[in-house]
């Protein structure tokens, strides 16, 4: 997030918008209060973390209640495995919080500088066909509602299914607790393979691998896959070194990329070549290290995204006709397709909602127009049966997502009775819940 002379702005530099008030709230009591405030003023309210969703889903044009004061752990139960965490605490925080317990979160994205709320609340989710996105790690939350009052709920709560996926449309998220696991290290096998062989494989990799995805450049028949195996915490790690991490993640991954983005943005004729050597270079890495510094990248190539999950079964076939789609059209695609899967769960709004599922996310670099090759790809993942990831950019509105989730109908009843005056809506949520 960043905030210049009132304006806030997302990550990506797709939103921004002007608050009419910011409060920054360092304890739950004075998160509530705001909320009673915003009510008393007739205005909007909404909850920003660390701004990384694409679309608009956080947008305060009323109140704007930043949360990154809001940080750290409220409780842990060590028997039982789970932590109480407020809600603004930050992904990348949340091991070393845990490490004292010897527990870890069981799955993460490949991101880790959103707000816990955040992360949940658009559907953040990492790979692995056996294991759920992270709302599926919640066991308990408190929201702060309309009047300012606390509303806590258990796993035992009919309402958590709503709650722990809700877009921010059910009340401000003050805490969230969390199932969380023994501390785990995962052995990581990185490497670059013909994609031809990846998708003769697909299902034996996806069904045998705790953690399984691959990234197809375009214009290459190469993809770089990424296989991570669960270990015991007290297995011994092989970390990667300090100067191979910098080569692969700083300067390849983000130094080396962003350049190749730029040149490729002035003249789109060398993408290919550089794709290919970009292929080619990205993997042949084995190495040991505690999950989250497995799971979890640095990144600051800034760029937009659109992810899609889709029944697993469907993933060729999608795959197969974005991959027509670009070479029928002669774009220059400079940006990898990345490809993950999760299991499926009960939460109301979850892309993997009923059915186990495979996503598929295209990317443009920042300075690039993402509208044609993302309206392209999204008539092909509605084609498969797709539903659209909460926080990143697609075209979409309340009509259209009704008949992709059989709880939607479910999600705007319970939206009626706990919002009815609609103060914590905006812009987005407007658009894909209705009014």
């Amino acid at each position: 997030m960043s905030a210049d002379g009132g304006t806030w702005r997302n990550w990506a530099r797709t939103v921004t918008v002007t608050p009419q008030r910011v409060e920054q709230p360092a304890r739950i009591e004075e998160l509530q209060q705001c909320v009673k405030w915003a009510a008393a003023a007739g205005l909007q309210v909404k909850a920003v973390g660390a701004g990384h969703s694409f679309t608009a889903v956080a947008a305060a044009p009323g109140v704007l209640l930043d949360l990154g004061r809001l940080q750290g752990i409220l409780e842990a139960d060590s028997a039982r495995r789970r932590v109480r965490l407020l809600a603004g605490t930050r992904l990348h925080r949340i091991p070393e919080l845990l490490a004292p317990f010897q527990l870890a979160m069981p799955n993460l994205g490949d991101i880790d500088r959103q707000s816990v709320a955040g992360a949940l609340s658009t559907g953040t989710h990492g790979t692995g066909a056996g294991f759920g996105g992270l709302c599926t790690q919640v066991v308990g939350m408190t929201l702060v509602q309309p009047d300012g009052g606390l509303l806590a709920l258990d796993e035992e709560d009919p309402l958590l299914p709503a709650a722990a996926l809700g877009l921010g449309a059910l009340g401000i998220i003050a805490d969230v607790t969390l199932q969380c696991v023994p501390a785990f290290a995962l052995h990581a096998v990185e490497a670059s393979e013909p994609l031809a062989s990846v998708l003769a494989s697909l299902e034996e990799r996806v069904g045998s691998t705790d953690h399984f995805e691959f990234y197809w450049f375009p214009h290459t028949d190469r993809a770089a896959t990424k296989a991570n195996t669960r270990l015991p915490g007290t297995a011994p790690l092989k970390p990667l070194t300090p100067a191979g991490r910098w080569t692969d993640e700083t300067l390849l991954s983000n130094t080396v990329f962003r350049a190749t983005c730029a040149a490729g943005t002035a003249v789109p004729a060398v993408i290919p070549a550089v794709n290919r050597a970009a292929a080619r270079l990205l993997g042949g890495r084995n190495y040991t290290d505690s999950s989250a510094r497995v799971f979890t990248q640095r990144r600051t190539v800034r760029f937009t995204e659109m992810e899609y999950g889709l029944p697993a079964e469907r993933l060729g076939s999608a795959f197969d006709a974005l991959r027509r789609l670009i070479e029928d059209r002669a774009w220059r695609i400079s940006f990898p397709v990345e490809v993950r899967w999760a299991a499926a769960d009960d939460r109301w709004l979850s892309t993997a909602h009923g059915r186990d599922t495979a996503y598929i996310a295209v990317h443009r670099y920042c300075r690039e127009d993402p509208t044609e090759y993302f309206g392209a790809v999204e008539e092909i993942m509605l084609a498969h049966e797709g539903r659209p990831h909460w926080g990143k950019l697609h075209n979409l509105g309340a009509a259209a997502l009704a008949p992709r989730y059989p709880r939607f109908a479910d999600f705007l009843d319970l939206r009626n009775r706990m919002d009815p005056d609609r103060m914590f809506a905006n812009g987005y949520l407007d658009h894909v819940l209705g009014p």
